[in-house]
């Protein structure tokens, strides 16, 4: 029994399908077959079930699938622990950081940790909260600046409350106003993030709660080209009210039913810490 075949098997539980595992996993579909198949013959059982055209896993391969996470898991943290003590010079860090957080929050402490540790080289994945949580879960970045939700699986440190606000350009009819109501938004064209974005996800709950269809006239994952919709009203958006502060021709108007929102560090419970990330954890209650 081989770490690859525990590998191939794993990928195969996942996706419930030999093709996609193997694109996945940028290997032939006969080399996920045949590995699942001597894996099967040094067993002595059947790991699926291939009596129909959906693959279902056998009660001996959900018992093989746990025990196949643990020992990757373990051989992964092994890895990472044996590089963290043979290479002290420059460490990387790999951290999530979807756009709207990383514009206004990153910055900042990007320049004061690298001040403080340049030994350490942190790395920024861009991609939204959804994308981010689940780079997070499979293990392909230390730790994600995120919205706080319910996390299973994770440790969390808060760093700043903050909340969603109506953006509208100055000269926008809706900029007298202090405090907006969603029944006051109403059709008013706005541009929003693509989803995969946990705040697009918020966004259209209100909405709903509301009962109101949004009037969505273009989405975008980039906040420079929705801020630029705005200032030139074209419509307006649902941003984290620090992105705008310093933007002379937009103004953020609080709701009335404020969209309080959390954002934190959090990286997995069970995977190994390495020493340049368990810095940057401290730096950040510092």
């Amino acid at each position: 029994m081989t770490l690859k075949q525990l590998e191939y098997f794993l990928a195969v539980c996942k996706y419930e399908n030999i093709t996609k595992a193997a694109e996945k996993l940028h290997v032939s579909q006969p080399s996920i077959t045949t590995s699942i198949k001597n894996l099967e013959d040094f067993l002595g059982v059947s790991l699926i079930d291939r009596s129909s055209k959906k693959i279902t896993i056998t009660e001996e391969g959900k018992l093989l699938k746990g025990r196949a996470k643990e020992i990757l898991k373990l051989v992964d943290d092994a890895v990472e622990e044996v590089r963290d003590f043979g290479d002290r010079k420059k460490s990387i860090i790999r951290i999530g950081v979807p756009p709207m957080i990383g514009s206004f929050l990153f910055p900042g402490i990007f320049i004061e940790f690298s001040r403080k540790y340049p030994e350490i080289e942190l790395k920024a994945v861009e991609n939204g909260s959804l994308e981010t949580k689940r780079l997070l879960e499979e293990g392909e970045i230390d730790a994600a600046f995120i919205i706080l939700e319910s996390y299973e699986e994770t440790e969390v440190k808060p760093i700043v409350q903050t909340q969603v606000q109506f953006c509208v350009n100055i000269e926008n009819k809706l900029a007298c106003n202090d405090v907006i109501s969603m029944d006051e938004i109403g059709r008013e064209p706005v541009i929003m993030l693509k989803e995969g974005f946990y705040h697009n996800k918020v966004v259209r709950e209100r909405y709903s709660q509301s009962k109101i269809e949004p009037n969505i006239i273009y989405y975008s994952n980039q906040l420079d080209t929705i801020k630029s919709f705005v200032k030139r009203n074209i419509g307006s958006a649902f941003l984290i009210r620090e992105i705008v502060e310093q933007e002379d021709d937009i103004k953020a108007i609080p709701l009335k039913n404020p969209i309080e929102i959390n954002i934190g560090l959090v990286w997995k419970r069970d995977r190994y810490v390495s020493a340049a990330a368990r810095k940057f954890i401290e730096f950040l209650g510092e």
